[in-house]
């Protein structure tokens, strides 16, 4: 009769907890520190990503932002034909995969499609674009119902002074604008958390188009995790950043509303 080897019938004493090797608890202490460590010393290459993303997504939340807040607004103040249908697709747009949207991007601006004249693949411009068509639809649809909840309540009163349907909804949004505060940070925030769209038409080009969610995925394969570290605890003070701003911009709204 064949006996099992001992290694393998070794079995661990009930309640004995299972601990990571020293040398990996070893390691992630001093990727940590070293990450801390290039935190405090403003690290050039850890600022420069920062600065790209930040560059990046801040351009894509204002060109969303332009063209999504009165999108949204006109959409919850007019009346035609097909306007539920537009409201149903745009509620579906916010589920929109991050990869699609690069997809899409990337054919658009290929050498090969309507827009490659511009031959702007592969560069922060590409990105930019690719940040912008993913929130659109979160800033339109968040912006439509913020302004259709208002609309129910003072579109009496707008009708009486002679308003417009455009003159309403801009009017509106100022009024709003404490509350739209909010979904302009919450799409920021989904900006640059984002990696699909921006590694497929950007490329993670070093020192041109690498930015931290790309650096992160990029370093953490290769093994330098102090560097992933480092630009995952300032991507997440940005996000914490945002939470806060977003909570402190929330309350304003509320007292500003009475």
């Amino acid at each position: 009769m064949r006996h099992r080897p001992r290694s393998l019938c070794k079995i661990l004493p009930i309640g004995q907890p299972l601990r990571p090797p020293p040398a990996t608890v070893n390691t992630l202490s001093l990727a940590f520190g070293e990450a801390w460590a290039m935190i405090a010393r403003a690290d050039p290459k850890l600022l420069e990503i920062v600065a790209l993303s930040l560059r990046v997504s801040l351009s894509a939340v204002v060109v969303a932002t332009l063209l999504a807040l009165p999108f949204g607004a006109a959409l919850a103040v007019a009346r035609f034909r097909g306007r539920d249908a537009l409201v149903v697709v745009l509620n579906a747009l916010l589920g929109l995969p991050a990869v699609v949207v690069g997809l899409a991007v990337y054919l658009l601006l290929s050498r090969a499609g309507p827009l490659g004249a511009l031959g702007i693949l592969f560069t922060p411009a590409a990105m930019v674009i690719a940040q912008a068509v993913l929130i659109f639809p979160l800033i339109a649809a968040l912006a439509r119902q913020s302004v259709a909840d208002a609309w129910r309540e003072y579109a009496e009163q707008l009708h009486s002074l002679g308003a417009g349907p455009l003159a309403s909804a801009f009017a509106l949004l100022h009024d709003l604008r404490f509350s739209l505060v909010t979904i302009v940070l919450a799409a920021f925030g989904r900006a640059i958390a984002e990696v699909g769209a921006v590694m497929i038409v950007g490329g993670n080009i070093d020192g041109f188009t690498r930015v931290m969610t790309t650096a992160i995925a990029l370093e953490t394969s290769k093994g330098d995790l102090p560097l992933a570290l480092g630009l995952g605890l300032v991507l997440l003070a940005i996000v914490l950043a945002l939470n806060v701003g977003a909570h402190l911009m929330k309350e304003r709204a509320q007292r500003h509303h009475g």
